[in-house]
């Protein structure tokens, strides 16, 4: 042990904090990098997560809007007792705001492609036309299928 005399308590360096012989405030290098690294783990599994989440709306946006333009032309096809010649038919007849129609979310476009049938579906429909619509975009979805089979 050290002796308790005043002499030797001066000569003894001080070990408080913020001093130049104590302990500094700040942090260590192996500490910075210790969080930084856990930083980097969390973001590594975040960002996956989030282009999936991302992914899975656009799906649930485009079934929506499948339903919608096909929901429409078949009230179209009813009042009319024709079938659209062009989805512009729907949105002149009033079926959609002027904006136009909905936006494929998968392309980013207004445009879909349209199937057409040559026969009429109902007996007291006249003219044949568009039945059916579906997206432009041949990408893979996460059901395993094409967008465009949709």
């Amino acid at each position: 042990m050290f002796p308790t005399s005043t002499a030797n308590q001066m000569a003894l360096p001080s070990m408080e904090h913020g001093t130049k012989t104590g302990r500094s405030r700040g942090f260590t290098l192996l500490e910075l990098m210790i969080v930084l690294t856990l930083i980097a783990i969390l973001v590594a599994i975040a960002i996956p997560v989030y282009k999936t989440m991302i992914l899975s709306a656009r799906e649930k946006t485009l079934k929506a809007n499948l339903h919608q333009l096909r929901t429409v032309i078949d009230q179209y096809t009813a009042d009319k007792k024709k079938a659209p010649q062009t989805l512009q038919d729907l949105v002149d007849a009033g079926y959609f705001r002027k904006d136009g129609l909905p936006l494929d979310p998968i392309t980013g476009q207004r445009t879909w492609r349209e199937d057409f049938d040559t026969s009429v579906g109902a007996s007291d429909q006249t003219e044949t036309g568009i039945t059916d619509v579906h997206s432009l975009s041949t990408t893979l979805s996460t059901e395993g299928t094409t967008y465009d089979t949709w």
